[in-house]
Formats: C-alpha cells, structure tokens, sequence
C-alpha cells in the first residue's frame, strides 16, 4: 500500500488570514486535535512581521507551548532572515522557506523580487544547516499570480533545479490563489519528477475555484508523496486578494483512503476536529466530508 503524507498547515496557513483572532491556547489545542488525529508534520506558525500578519504574532509562544513528548516534526515558516534568526532562538524543528515565482508577489509578499527570494532561501539554508535544523522551500504562485497572471512552466523548473543544487531535499510546488488545473499539475510535477528525479516533491494547493482535489489527484499521479492541507479547508493569503482555503485534510484523507492509500490519519478524528473548529470560528467551514461524513457512514459523538 502506498502511502501518502500529509502535512498539516491549519494551525499556519489556515489561520494567518483569518480575521477573528485565535489565542496561543486554542492553536495549541488546535495542534493537539491535529496531532490526535495522526498529524507527523505540522507547520505550526510563522515567523512573519507581526505588523503585516497580525495572526502569527505568538510564534514564539506557540511553538515553546508544543508538546515535547512526540514524534511529530514541527515547522515554522520564514520569509527572511530576520524570520530565520526567531525561528533559530526558539527549538522549532524544521524552518519552511519561501520563495515566489513572480517578482510582483514576491515583492509584496518579502519585499524582494523573485531572484532575490531564490537566494535569500539558499542562502537561509545554509544558516539552517548550521544550527542543525531540516528546512525545506515552498514556490508560491507557481501556477498564477494575482498581479502578473500567468507564469511560465519554466521560470518554475528553473528555480527547482536552483534549490535542488543548493541541496534543499524537499521543494513545494505552490499554487497560492487557486488557479492550476489538473493538466497543468501533471505537466510541473512529471517534468521535475524526470529532471530532478530523488528530489521530494510536494504539493500546496487552494481550492479557490474548486480544483483542489482533482489538483491534488493529478500530483499523486505524478509522483508527489507529500500533499499540504489544512482542517475544515481554511486559509488563505493576506498577499493574495481572493485566495481561499486549502484544500481541507478531511477530504483529501478521505479520497485517497478511498483509493486504497495509507496516510495514517484518522478521518473520524479530523472531521470532529473540523466540527470543533467551526463552532469556535461560528461558521462553517468550506471542507465537504466534515458535512456529510464518511463512507460506510460512522457516528460521531
């Protein structure tokens, strides 16, 4: 049975641009759920300007909160270095790099263009390896900015194959507000699956014009073996007008349990956590399954 990781971004993505603002005591249980649920890699905070992302401003408080009695890996993410220098002082396991596909977002989203991101991230890396920390680096707008519109295939592989020289060993290919298709995933991710064959693939998707799933399909298909998602489907970018949820973990489990792979979650935990989740943020939440539960139908107390 193949599996298939999944990486848990509610308690960072799901969060940050959520207008109604969550105490480090209720991320904290939000990481608990997540981790109950059968969450290994969480991206738990970001290191962000509290100034500009108001919601990630206990970084610190958050991941010093965390549970030390687990085998789960933490990450924190970093848009510079200055993020990289917090995140270093505190004993956050892993630091997610970011570098933008566009030098408009880029520039709005790190204050750099898009060569610039590129090699504040290698040069990050290396500061990582130093202290002994694992890092990875996440492509934002790799399939569509909000301001450029359409980015080309290759400025993408050209930054894969500059982070995989580099000696980054996990590259996330990101489509931040929602605009890939099925055909265009499969092309980005099989081509750096042949060019770039022992490179770790992952993928980040929002389900902004409801093509997350078959999105998510099209890079299993390709080879990805990680997928990022976040509970009850939020999120979303404060850089990014528009830009909706992730596509939400409950149904993403539920999809590829149904076809026979291993993510080691518990679908019946997830979706109690999304129903805990909607109540605490008095709405509901844009995933399907925490709806209409899974199949064969199980009861949830």
């Amino acid at each position: 049975m193949r599996t298939i990781e999944i990486l848990d971004v509610t308690a960072r993505d799901g969060l940050q641009n959520e207008a109604r603002m969550f105490s480090t005591a209720e991320k904290l249980d939000l990481i608990g759920r997540a981790l109950s649920a059968g969450a290994k890699r969480i991206e738990v905070a970001s290191f962000a300007h509290p100034k500009y992302v108001p919601q990630m401003a206990d970084a610190e408080a958050v991941i010093a909160g965390l549970p030390r009695d687990t085998d789960a890996t933490f990450i924190g993410l970093v848009m510079n270095e200055r993020g990289v220098d917090r995140a270093l002082k505190t004993d956050v396991h892993e630091l997610g790099l970011v570098a933008a596909a566009s030098d408009t977002f880029a520039t709005k989203n790190q204050n750099q263009t898009r060569d610039e991101s590129v090699e504040m991230a290698c040069d990050m890396s290396e500061k990582a390896q130093t202290a002994d920390r694992a890092f990875n680096v996440t492509i934002a707008t790799a399939f569509g900015c909000p301001f450029e519109g359409e980015i080309a295939e290759d400025t993408v592989i050209s930054m894969v194959h500059r982070f995989a020289d580099a000696g980054f060993e996990e590259v996330a290919i990101a489509d931040t507000i929602g605009v890939a298709n099925p055909w265009q995933v499969s092309s980005m991710f099989e081509r750096v699956a042949r060019e770039l064959p022992h490179l770790s693939m992952r993928a980040h998707f929002h389900n902004t014009r409801n093509t997350g799933l078959a999105n998510v399909h099209a890079a299993i298909q390709a080879g990805v073996t990680t997928i990022d998602a976040s509970i009850g489907g939020i999120g979303g970018c404060p850089f990014a007008p528009n830009a909706t949820g992730n596509v939400p973990s409950e149904d993403v489990v539920y999809m590829l349990e149904r076809a026979g792979y291993a993510t080691g979650y518990d679908l019946n935990a997830i979706i109690e956590t999304a129903h805990w989740l909607s109540k605490v943020m008095e709405k509901q939440l844009p995933g399907m399954v925490s709806r209409a539960g899974g199949f064969p139908k199980v009861d949830i107390a």
